[in-house]
């Protein structure tokens, strides 16, 4: 793993080499990025060694792809056209259906690995990356066996020094789960970001009354629209649907509190609790 290329400088890719750079002496990492200040900051910061480009790829042993999905559909064919046969390439996208169908019959699919490492925050860019960020950190991979299997060994030894756990999926249903768990949670967050900002504009006093539970329900409003719209975008049949469910949700809600119906209410509230064993015994098992 001499030679490590990360193409895109944001919170995942700059993070990823935050850390890779001191799993292995000798490692030299190299900045891609259409971005000019990305990557002046990234050395600033000391999380590339050099500049490149695509024309230097020849020469990657590893390539992390952290690029918006609609970009990475377009480019990955272009990225594994330019790697040598024993270079392996990993993705970090948020949707994984259409990225897999973009090279299912490239000559290099071989080298790819498709994953999604379930970790970040709201911020972007190089200045947001961060040692450790994936420790303890759930990694989906699909369509594994499509990876050769010395390849499917190296990434595996990254996924495991970095500290994250292994999820084996197809990527249909990634898109089909991640829609529910991650995007409608964007989605919501945006939207109650946006409605707040309505209402500021006739009552300049409503962020002052805010707490800390509205500030950690629309912190992920401060997410990257250049990143979250095509997200949305490639994953629409499945979006569309949660927001259905959500949104038929949110509209009893609203029925039962115009019937005063807070017997009702208060029951959906209780059962809805049982959220926090769910996620307590998902956090112990996978521990």
């Amino acid at each position: 793993m001499n030679n490590v290329f990360v193409i895109g400088l944001g919170l995942i890719g700059g993070s990823m080499m935050l850390d890779l750079k001191y799993m292995e002496e000798g490692t030299t990492v190299y900045g891609i990025d259409h971005n000019e200040d990305h990557l002046d900051h990234a050395l600033e910061l000391g999380i590339i060694d050099k500049k490149a480009d695509l024309n230097d790829l020849g020469t990657a042993d590893l390539v992390i792809v952290s690029i918006p999905v609609n970009a990475l559909v377009n480019q990955l064919g272009d990225i594994l056209d330019r790697v040598k046969d024993d270079c392996l390439v990993i993705d970090t996208g948020s949707t994984k259906k259409l990225i897999c169908e973009a090279v299912a019959n490239h000559p290099k699919r071989r080298n790819f690995m498709a994953a999604h490492p379930i970790a970040g925050t709201e911020f972007s860019g190089p200045q947001a990356a961060i040692r450790d960020l994936f420790k303890g950190k759930t990694n989906i991979i699909c369509e594994v066996e499509k990876t050769a299997f010395r390849l499917q060994e190296r990434a595996l030894a990254i996924f495991s020094e970095l500290g994250m756990r292994i999820r084996y999926m197809d990527p249909v249903s990634h898109d089909k789960h991640i829609a529910y768990v991650s995007h409608l949670s964007h989605i919501s967050s945006f939207m109650l970001g946006k409605t707040v900002i309505e209402k500021e504009r006739n009552e300049r006093d409503i962020f002052d009354m805010a707490g800390s539970g509205f500030e950690s329900t629309v912190r992920l409003a401060k997410s990257s629209p250049d990143m979250w719209t095509p997200i949305f975008e490639q994953n629409k049949v499945n979006v569309i649907e949660t927001l259905d469910e959500y949104i038929a949700n949110l509209e009893e809600f609203k029925k039962l509190m115009e019937e005063d119906n807070f017997n009702a209410i208060y029951e959906r509230m209780e059962n809805t609790n049982r959220i926090k064993e769910i996620l307590n015994g998902i956090i112990i098992k996978t521990t």
